[in-house]
């Protein structure tokens, strides 16, 4: 849609400028048609009697009320203009400058038997015409512009409303199976239920807790506090790391001093999970992902990188793209979530700051600091 758009946009300009070039070249080819008339109306001048062809002549003299002209008598070095504003002084100088600013655009035309050069300039009108192509090129380039930027913030409107939409939904469908699970967990305990596994269903259920959380601040402005950003991400990685392939190593480089930012834990624990699941895919369930973190300037950055097989560097714009996955069974959503999560609940960036093929991949999370 956004291609055909600027194509069609292109195409109009093009037609646009092709037309009032043609345009002009007609007006300027008629201008210089009617200045020779009026050049052949000269020379007839001085053999014109009391007749009706020294009507008609001067009548053809008269009619030029547009076209800046001057003739140069070369026998008497004398200087004449019409249509033009002679400044007061030296006249003379001023209609030899313009002659030659004239003799620029275009060529002189020459009465040969008065020994007389005409010099001419373009009409008001095709000045004004000349520059309508630029005004008008400016006018589409602005037009485009806006209509680019109202097809873009619809587009990302209509998106954001689906996003919460579905977050709103999935919140709403995921209530009714924890509020069953709550009750089956204490009816369990009741029963005196093995506690170790109870325990185990509680963290589940707690999790689901958490998970519906997330999904129903989707869409709504939440919450922020200070946080000690260290912590955050340990608690993050908690949940996980019991989870994961036991022959995923968890490595965390932290400043001894508390980093704290301002931030809405739940949703930017789903951040890190997201890359952490992601580092552990593209590990194949074995290396090492490595937490580092680090304050530079007015920013804290926290570094999450893995021994993965890499990224392209020309995907790594596109892995922030709603739907794009390397994954079967994916549904290219988390990158997307992670980045709508940093971005415009946090105000901070999420990008790929280094990627080598069978290597690893590290992703950078940039937030400010909490002074």
């Amino acid at each position: 849609m956004k291609l055909l758009f600027m194509a069609v946009a292109v195409a109009v300009v093009l037609v646009s400028l092709v037309f009032s070039n043609r345009l002009v070249k007609q007006l300027a080819k008629e201008e210089r048609s009617k200045i020779e008339i009026w050049a052949a109306a000269m020379e007839l001048l001085p053999k014109s009697g009391e007749s009706s062809d020294m009507k008609l002549v001067l009548q053809i003299l008269q009619s030029n009320k547009t076209i800046p002209v001057i003739l140069h008598d070369k026998t008497a070095g004398s200087f004449s203009a019409n249509n033009l504003k002679i400044p007061e002084g030296d006249a003379s100088g001023y209609l030899l400058k313009k002659t030659v600013e004239f003799e620029k655009k275009h060529a002189p035309i020459v009465l040969e038997e008065l020994n007389q050069y005409l010099y001419y300039d373009d009409s008001y009108i095709l000045k004004r015409l000349q520059l309508y192509p630029y005004v008008q090129l400016s006018a589409i380039v602005v037009f485009i512009v806006l209509a680019f930027t109202s097809l873009v913030s619809s587009q990302r409107a209509q998106q954001n409303k689906i996003w919460a939409g579905l977050s709103k939904e999935t919140a709403h469908q995921l209530g009714t199976p924890l509020s069953a699970l709550t009750a089956w967990t204490e009816y369990l305990k009741l029963r005196s239920f093995d506690p170790v596994l109870i325990a185990e269903i509680d963290k589940d259920v707690d999790r689901l807790r958490v998970i519906v959380d997330r999904f129903s601040k989707i869409g709504s402005v939440p919450e922020t506090g200070t946080a000690v950003w260290q912590e955050v991400v340990r608690r993050s990685v908690a949940y996980l790391e019991k989870r994961i392939s036991g022959k995923v190593e968890l490595r965390f480089k932290f400043p001894e001093s508390p980093v704290v930012v301002q931030l809405n834990e739940p949703l930017f624990s789903w951040v890190v999970e997201n890359l952490t699941k992601n580092a552990v895919d593209a590990m194949g369930g074995e290396g090492v992902i490595t937490y580092t973190m680090g304050e530079r300037g007015n920013y804290c950055y926290l570094d999450i990188a893995d021994t993965g097989k890499g990224i392209a560097k020309s995907r790594f714009n596109r892995i922030f793209q709603p739907g794009f996955t390397t994954k079967e069974r994916g549904w290219g959503l988390g990158l997307s979530l992670a980045k709508r999560i940093v971005k415009e609940y946090h105000n901070g960036k999420i990008f790929v700051k280094q990627s080598e093929i069978g290597k690893g991949t590290t992703f950078r999370i940039l937030l400010r600091r909490r002074w």
